[in-house]
């Protein structure tokens, strides 16, 4: 297949997109952004605040940390080029910009959030902090100091408000542990034969009862399913609100070893045949998903009612003037592997 430049190039902005999205939002902050009311913007902001929320400002020097970060960890595995990749509407150094100003925003209002129960680090955290400041900043060259106009007590003070957002998180959801039956987390495990269809097509609909009648005659599950199924995957498992209300309607009715009847979706007819009424191990994890998830929701009540109450003020002059170091003596990009190493396995408390 010939796939032109302008295809190609917005294919790599989207590759490069989702996984700078999971980068700064999967494997960060452990809860959800929520969208702030009232945003003004505004021109009296001191010339080193990118933007403030409540009695929060992120300064430029702390923004740029975040971001040239970010930059160096995509250009080593894109390289530099990549930079350059657009879709139509916005280039990828914008959509950085504003993840990162996101993700930045983020820690400031948990920040605020923690002033208002009381969350602070402890000796034994400050310590740590001041470990992996100290391991950070020795890891830049004098040049990189410079440029970012760092020192080693800024980089204490951003750890910290960082360890302050993960504890935030982890004091307001202390008390929510909600109990999951295996009725509600219940995975279970089928064959399926899968006959693509995407209208209601009546050759293929008979076909289907054809294949049907076979199974029903004794012949074997797995030898007709390797005949006649468009799906080269015979067994899978799954919980509740992963496959099509008719898939799931039947497939946790049925009793172990039992073959449904003929089920029309959207997508084509399926016959599907138990494994497994209850997948034990999945289940757990399952559950385990599912508190994690009650959790975040929890916590999202909070933190997102709490942000909505926050009055934003974007310095817009500052921002438009921020652009990605284009200095090959730039190289961090260890910033959060340094933060993990010291902090991100603590139980916080």
């Amino acid at each position: 297949m010939v796939v032109d430049k302008k295809r190609k190039k917005y294919l790599i902005f989207i590759v490069v997109f989702v996984s700078l999205t999971t980068m700064l939002t999967g494997c960060r902050l452990p809860f959800s952004d929520r969208s702030i009311d009232k945003v003004v913007l505004t021109t009296g902001f001191d010339k080193d605040g990118v933007f403030r929320i409540g009695t929060a400002v992120c300064s430029v020097d702390e923004f740029m940390l975040y971001l040239t970060n970010t930059q160096n960890r995509y250009e080593e595995i894109y390289g530099s080029e990549i930079w350059s990749v657009a879709s139509e509407n916005q280039t990828l150094e914008d959509k950085m910009k504003d993840m990162v100003g996101a993700q930045l925003a983020q820690i400031k209002i948990m920040n605020l959030l923690a002033k208002e129960n009381h969350v602070t680090i402890t000796e034994e955290e400050k310590k740590l902090v001041e470990a992996a400041a100290k391991e950070y900043y020795s890891s830049l060259n004098p040049h990189e100091i410079d440029a970012l106009n760092l020192t080693q007590e800024h980089v204490a003070e951003y750890y910290t408000e960082y360890l302050i957002a993960h504890k935030v998180y982890t004091y307001i959801i202390r008390d929510i542990n909600p109990e999951i039956s295996d009725d509600e987390a219940r995975t279970v495990t089928v064959d399926w034969i899968y006959l693509k269809s995407p209208v209601d097509d009546f050759q293929i609909k008979q076909k289907a009862y054809d294949v049907l009648a076979k199974l029903q005659s004794g012949e074997d599950f797995e030898t007709v399913a390797n005949e006649y199924s468009d799906d080269p995957v015979l067994t899978h498992s799954f919980y509740k609100g992963v496959e099509s209300p008719e898939i799931e309607n039947v497939a946790f009715n049925l009793a172990e070893g039992e073959i449904s009847d003929l089920i029309f979706c959207i997508d084509g007819y399926y016959i599907l045949r138990c494994v497994s009424t209850l997948n034990r191990q999945e289940t757990d994890e399952n559950k385990i998903r599912m508190v994690e998830q009650r959790k975040k929701e929890a916590f999202n009540d909070v933190y997102g009612s709490f942000a909505r109450e926050q009055i934003t003020q974007l310095n817009e002059s500052c921002w438009k003037k921020i652009e990605l170091f284009e200095d090959e003596e730039i190289r961090t990009s260890n910033f959060f592997d340094v933060y993990d190493q010291y902090l991100g396995e603590l139980k916080l408390q």
